[in-house]
């Protein structure tokens, strides 16, 4: 039998749902599939900045349960004004932007917009909009954030992802869909984000209605999600 850090090097190369099958395969293959050498790999090449900037310490003894605590609940980042965890199956990397990440507008006018509490969200405050004309809901992050070589997408499934905004009502009669954490999103837009370091800007997510005499009111903002799927 090979070394168990040539079997770790190999299992390396296979997939999150993969090392897990061949852990409860023997002991020999459960220590290869656990090891950091395994784990760190599947982790983003980024992962130790990403957990740096947590709201909360995060303090784990090995990359595997590092991995499931990512994958399992996601983090606060940057004084709690985004969200991170990583897909489970594939450790690509998700976030959702903060109602207060965003820029929206009008949302300096109490008369239009608020930001108040709210128990089921995992931010301290959403954004209430009482009563706007034109909606206008931008959110921008960094491609460098975002997984390399993956498609953001609504319709592909494993290694795309789609950008949502999470909202009670929406405009334009897209019908939301209803998520396990029981708000509603809407997808709002796709993308490709190519190799790691190819571009070093921005990509934003728009939602718009611009249409006169259509009154907008009481739509709720927990933020724009960036997900694989």
């Amino acid at each position: 039998m090979l070394p168990e850090g040539c079997i770790s090097v190999i299992i390396s190369f296979t997939t999150p749902v993969d090392a897990i099958r061949l852990s409860i395969l023997s002991r020999g293959f459960k220590a290869a599939a656990e090891s950091d050498i395994v784990w760190d790999k599947f982790l983003p090449s980024d992962h130790q900045h990403i957990v740096s900037r947590s709201v909360s310490p995060i303090l784990l003894d090995n990359k595997k349960d590092l991995y499931f605590r990512l994958s399992e609940s996601p983090i606060l980042l940057d004084k709690g004004k985004m969200s991170f965890w990583l897909e489970k199956t594939n450790g690509k990397k998700c976030y959702l932007l903060s109602s207060r990440q965003l820029t929206i507008s009008y949302s300096d006018t109490e008369l239009f917009w608020e930001y108040t509490f709210d128990a089921d969200s995992r931010f301290p405050e959403v954004a209430l909009l009482n009563n706007v004309d034109l909606l206008d809901i931008r959110g921008k992050i960094g491609t460098r954030e975002l997984s390399s070589r993956t498609n953001y997408d609504e319709d592909e499934a494993e290694e795309r992802a789609t950008i949502v905004i999470l909202a009670a009502r929406t405009p334009k009669g897209k019908l939301p869909e209803k998520r396990s954490d029981g708000w509603l999103e809407v997808a709002i837009g796709k993308l490709y984000n190519g190799e790691s370091g190819d571009d070093n800007g921005d990509v934003e997510a728009r939602l718009l209605d611009s249409r006169p005499f259509h009154a907008k009111v009481g739509l709720i903002i927990e933020g724009i999600e960036f997900r694989p799927i």
